[in-house]
């Protein structure tokens, strides 16, 4: 059986990190979301993909290659301009063969599940979990083991059950998508394919699913990073000096140092050819990079950080979100907590989060003693001055002081 891998979209719900890449492309505990599906579906026992790529494909395509590094095959077919997932599916036709498995990139599912959905004797099921907000996503009706109604996002749902981007798909499907107009929102959506197919008379069955990640907003990052982290495998693979206390389930990658008096709890994950130290301090549910330095009496707590990222000195990282080649100056603090204890808001969206930081994008450089409030979201190479407060959503290249 092959995969079908969605990986087209920019992910727009998660500006500003993804200017410089896909969403699919975001680190969750040292790997990008699209690695984590592509493992669980290798467990499973596929081990021929087909993504569909398009912005910042370049990216998908430099990380990957061909797959030999996860000995799989993968062939890639572009979607130029995002039209919906039932135009990214199109695209895929005469490279797959009855039946193939179908995901979207930016979600992820446990191989035992994805199990329950292809090993199904019909032609065509979906996998459908039962979340507390379906109003964000598609809702499905059922009746027995049949689905009789595919619905996109409503104000009011029939149903908590929702189509969980998990698909077992055969050949049938194409001539419902040649046959898709727009939706109202502007797209051609595969619900839309599947609900021609359910009108024709095509049995379309559901199987529930018990694990699921979805990643919406960039605050989701720190909760599929929790879930996913805690699954490492503990390995050190670099330097460690005298007087370093690891505790827990933690991962060092090569040419890593850790430096005399830094503490590290696990579950973590520290990439490679990284310093950390002397005297840092790396709290549980941390991931950070390639090619960072965490420098004296740092602090990180429960926090990403993509590759290149430098917090030298004497700074607190708390619940946040640090995108490549940032660099925090010396005392910089980011909050995580209202003084109300009230669920933080970002860019006006209530997270659901009573501890939440800063979300920080590519390039991002802040002077001595900055202070950045909880929420706060920060575009691409903006430059926040010596003892500046940085508060709300910042523009990319502004300038803070």
């Amino acid at each position: 059986m092959q995969a079908v891998i969605l990986a087209a979209g920019e992910g727009k719900r998660m500006r500003p990190l993804t200017y410089e890449r896909p969403k699919v492309m975001l680190p969750i505990a040292g790997k990008p979301i699209i690695e984590h599906l592509l493992w669980e579906v290798k467990e499973v026992g596929i081990n021929d993909f087909v993504f569909v790529v398009g912005y910042h494909d370049e990216t998908i395509r430099d990380y990957f290659g061909k797959g030999e590094r996860w000995d799989v095959t993968i062939q890639y077919v572009t979607q130029k301009t995002q039209l919906g997932t039932a135009d990214a599916l199109r695209r895929t036709e005469g490279l797959v063969e009855d039946k193939f498995l179908m995901l979207n990139g930016d979600t992820i599912v446990s191989a035992e599940d994805i199990r329950k959905v292809i090993t199904d004797d019909t032609n065509i099921s979906l996998g459908v979990i039962e979340v507390r907000n379906p109003e964000d996503y598609g809702v499905v009706e059922t009746e027995g083991k049949k689905i009789t109604k595919i619905h996109e996002k409503m104000k009011e749902p029939p149903s908590n059950s929702i189509n969980a981007g998990v698909y077992l798909l055969n050949e049938s499907i194409f001539k419902a998508l040649s046959e898709t107009d727009k939706s109202k929102r502007g797209e051609i959506e595969l619900t839309d394919s599947l609900q021609l197919l359910i009108a024709s008379g095509v049995d379309i069955f559901w199987r529930e699913i018990e694990h699921w990640v979805d990643v919406s907003y960039p605050w989701d990052l720190l909760a599929a990073n929790e879930f996913l982290i805690d699954k490492i495998s503990p390995v050190n693979k670099g330097e460690l000096e005298e007087n370093v206390w690891i505790k827990g389930k933690v991962s060092i990658g090569e040419g890593t140092m850790i430096k005399s008096g830094s503490y590290i709890e696990g579950p973590a994950v520290i990439g490679e050819n990284c310093v950390i130290g002397p005297n840092s301090y790396i709290r549980a549910n941390t991931s950070i990079g390639a090619n960072c330095h965490i420098g004296n009496a740092v602090e990180i707590k429960n926090s990403i950080l993509m590759d290149n990222v430098k917090i030298p000195h004497q700074n607190y990282v708390g619940d946040s979100v640090i995108a490549s080649r940032c660099n925090l100056g010396a005392g910089t603090k980011i909050a995580n907590l209202r003084f109300d204890d009230a669920p933080v808001k970002a860019k006006g969206v209530d997270t659901g989060r009573r501890k939440l930081g800063a979300i920080i994008s590519d390039g991002v450089k802040t002077g001595i003693n900055a202070c950045i409030d909880s929420g706060t979201v920060i575009g691409n190479n903006t430059l926040i001055g010596p003892g500046a407060f940085a508060s709300g959503y910042i523009e990319e290249n502004s300038r803070v002081y």
